[in-house]
């Protein structure tokens, strides 16, 4: 599962890293919620392409989106096989950069929010999937997920479900939706190394969306907090 996450890297930065031609401005996103535009990158034309899209998919089939579940995650081992995501995972596979991501820990009747990302503060790339809706009246949505896959052992204490971490040197066969299927794009989507990952408590603010600034990463440091990681080999 991953309902929250933030993208702090400088567009310069995210185009290096991406290769791609677009030359976007844009600030950095603390606290990413569903429902918002969220930057991708995609295969378009034979080339990489930056794009906006709205968190939350839309299968083109869909008649009325007012009436549709909100779609902001699809599980990968099912993937393939659900009418929501099967065409999207065939022709239409995306990265979805990030820096890191919330996830709640239950803990009796109230949740504590964490913060998970790779140890050092590298930035990395969610496996994602993108659709485009078109209305009744031509109008046109272009939406995304993020695929997830079963907890690492840094989060599986707090939630059984993470994000599937796409590797460096599997973008470009995420990508190649022309020439990869999606039985072997598959096969991309497992846990991340625990041992890259930390993960640690962090304020409440993080509950309410319209928080949206470094302050709410701050490390929580009441006496429960604690810190969840593992060393490196």
């Amino acid at each position: 599962m991953c309902g929250r996450y933030f993208i702090v890297m400088t567009p310069a930065t995210m185009r290096k890293h991406f290769g791609y031609p677009e030359m976007p401005n844009f600030p950095p996103r603390y606290n990413v919620a569903p429902t918002q535009p969220i930057p991708l990158v995609r295969m378009w034309e034979g080339q990489r392409q930056f794009v906006l899209m709205r968190w939350g998919l839309l299968p083109s089939w869909v008649k009325d989106p007012k009436t549709f579940t909100l779609l902001i995650n699809a599980r990968g081992d099912t993937v393939n096989e659900k009418p929501a995501f099967k065409n999207a995972m065939k022709y239409r596979r995306c990265l979805i950069p990030a820096d890191g991501f919330y996830e709640w820990k239950r803990d009796g009747a109230t949740k504590r929010p964490y913060l998970i990302r790779m140890k050092g503060g590298a930035p990395f790339v969610f496996a994602g999937l993108w659709e485009t809706w078109v209305g009744p009246n031509g109008e046109e949505l272009d939406t995304a997920a993020m695929i997830t896959t079963d907890a690492n052992a840094v989060l599986a204490p707090i939630h059984h479900r993470m994000p599937v971490i796409l590797p460096p040197d599997k973008f470009e066969m995420w990508l190649d939706c022309a020439n990869v299927s999606p039985a072997a794009a598959a096969a991309l989507l497992v846990p991340a190394p625990a041992a890259a990952m930390e993960a640690f408590e962090i304020s409440p603010a993080v509950n309410r969306v319209a928080n949206d600034g470094p302050e709410i990463q701050q490390p929580y440091t009441a006496p429960q907090s604690a810190v969840l990681t593992l060393p490196f080999g």
